[in-house]
């Protein structure tokens, strides 16, 4: 590996020279000059990583130094070294994109430090968080090997993502295998305690329970209105909670988080039934019966979501929230843009909820597109293609117009999705629905030691198509195929995004509570 080549620019650099001693004997290259010029000819002949400059020498200053190296090699690091605590100084080297700001004197620690920082910060947070992940592995495999309860389930997910997101930028492919194995183990017994458990929520048998989507505008919107008027609501359609977490920080220049929880999105994990529960406040078999002009059957060829305003201003009049609200949907980027534009009419409301319908539709581009899929080849390029959407969409420009009026905000969304990798043989005749990660319809041919299936729906509180109706849900990274025409269609499936079943990624979804700042 070849050494660190620093370049240190100082009109008394030989009073330094303990300094450079020292980082010779670390390693490091070291180069010195005295003054501006000569620094600048320098950098034309040679290639450093980094370069240590003296703000005060005769001649050029270091402020004027460092504008000229920035116009020869923009990208290239220095360290502005000064005697001067001024303000204006400090703002002018920051404002040239500085790598870092010393005041003298300097001792050589403070120097290595800074070196360190700067051009191994990568390389030593990997081994950190590597070596972090290692120790913490053999524990969160016995928690998961035990009989966790939905809170520690939502505690383990949470783990995971973080470490996800820490090692994603990790050279190390054999610790994130690791991880990815760990992950897929997580989620063969997430499924088993869903099974277990779901049946005994939806009854009312289980007094512990979690917050399930038609539970949720009256155990986390509800609350916020009491608090705030007016109040924004934005669904995320399709919003992962790694996904949220790699927005967040973009938002905190605006808001606070007030408080980040995960609730449990019901059965399947789609829009049509999640979505409409959320919505309305039942399950999807309570929307059937109550208001069955509201409900869309799997074999209508119509959008299977028309009517969450609608189901919106039946939930609040049903609990007694006659207050005036707004329902907007944004399926495309005009209708982002309209919206923007009559946000100030929204103002007069006690409630405005928007569904914003962009990562959902990513996930189906990225099926479907060559290029997306190219673009986003695993998670963290999914990740990454989601925040470059998000930092330049009407999405923001939104948050950011109610932040400045300091306005509250609650995020969440209806379902997330998992990569699929691993094709489950099922048969159904020509009435089956078409989604890959739940199946319903009659006479459905499948391994029943392969899915959860539900033999009859009422007992989940869905629908039934007929009278001899089963759903049958995909776990971990599988999806349905038919038999016929079988590896064209794995082949085009496989390594997608896809929601509708049982895992952590689809089922643990982000409710955010966000205080303007």
């Amino acid at each position: 590996m070849e050494k660190v080549k620093i370049l240190w620019v100082d009109d008394e650099i030989d009073l330094l020279k303990p300094h450079i001693i020292f980082l010779e004997q670390k390693g490091y290259e070291v180069d010195t000059i005295n003054n501006g010029d000569e620094a600048i000819d320098a950098i034309k002949a040679s290639n450093y990583d980094i370069i240590f400059l003296d703000e005060q020498m005769p001649g050029l200053t270091g402020i004027e130094t460092l504008e000229m190296i920035k116009e020869i090699r923009p990208h290239l690091l220095v360290v502005m070294i000064t005697k001067s605590e001024e303000e204006s100084i400090m703002e002018d080297a920051i404002g040239s994109k500085i790598a870092d700001y010393l005041i003298k004197p300097v001792n050589p620690n403070q120097i290595l430090l800074c070196l360190k920082k700067n051009l191994e910060t990568k390389k030593l947070v990997t081994e950190k968080a590597t070596h972090n992940y290692q120790q913490e592995f053999r524990k969160i495999g016995m928690e998961i090997s035990g009989n966790l309860d939905y809170e520690e389930w939502i505690e383990i997910y949470r783990r995971l993502t973080h470490w996800e997101m820490e090692l994603e930028k990790s050279n190390d492919q054999g610790i994130i295998q690791v991880l990815n194995m760990q992950r897929d183990e997580a989620n063969k017994v997430f499924e088993k305690f869903i099974a277990k458990n779901y049946i005994d929520w939806l009854s009312g048998d289980s007094v512990d329970r979690p917050v399930l989507s038609p539970m949720l505008f009256k155990e986390k919107v509800f609350p916020l209105m009491d608090k705030y008027n007016p109040l924004f609501v934005l669904i995320i359609d399709n919003l992962r909670f790694d996904q949220w977490k790699a927005i967040q920080p973009l938002l905190e220049e605006y808001y606070r988080t007030e408080k980040e929880e995960l609730y449990y999105s019901i059965l399947p994990t789609t829009t049509q039934y999640a979505r409409n529960s959320i919505f309305s406040g039942l399950m999807p078999l309570e929307i059937e019966r109550r208001y069955p002009m509201y409900w869309v059957h799997e074999s209508d060829d119509t959008s299977k979501n028309k009517y969450e305003g609608e189901l919106l201003s039946e939930q609040l009049k049903r609990f007694g929230r006659n207050v005036k609200h707004s329902y907007h949907k944004v399926l495309n980027l005009d209708a982002g843009k309209r919206l923007v534009d009559s946000l100030p009419n929204l103002l007069n409301n006690e409630l405005n909820v928007i569904v914003y319908n962009f990562v959902d539709m990513l996930s189906h581009a990225r099926t479907e597109m060559e290029i997306i899929r190219e673009l986003a080849d695993d998670e963290p390029a999914y990740r990454s293609l989601m925040l470059s959407w998000f930092e330049h969409s009407s999405l923001f420009d939104i948050i950011r117009y109610i932040a400045e009026r300091n306005i509250h905000l609650l995020i969440t969304t209806d379902h997330g999705s998992v990569l699929v990798n691993n094709a489950v043989k099922i048969v159904g005749d020509r009435n089956t629905n078409k989604n890959l990660r739940y199946k319903t319809g009659k006479n459905l041919n499948y391994n029943p030691k392969e899915v959860f299936d539900v033999r009859n729906p009422h007992d989940i509180y869905l629908p039934k198509t007929n009278v001899s109706s089963t759903y049958v849900f995909c776990s971990g990274n599988d999806f349905f195929a038919y038999p016929n025409n079988y590896n064209h269609y794995v082949k085009y499936y496989k390594n997608t995004f896809q929601h509708g079943g049982i895992s952590m990624e689809e089922i643990l979804i982000p409710v955010i509570s966000l205080e303007p700042k």
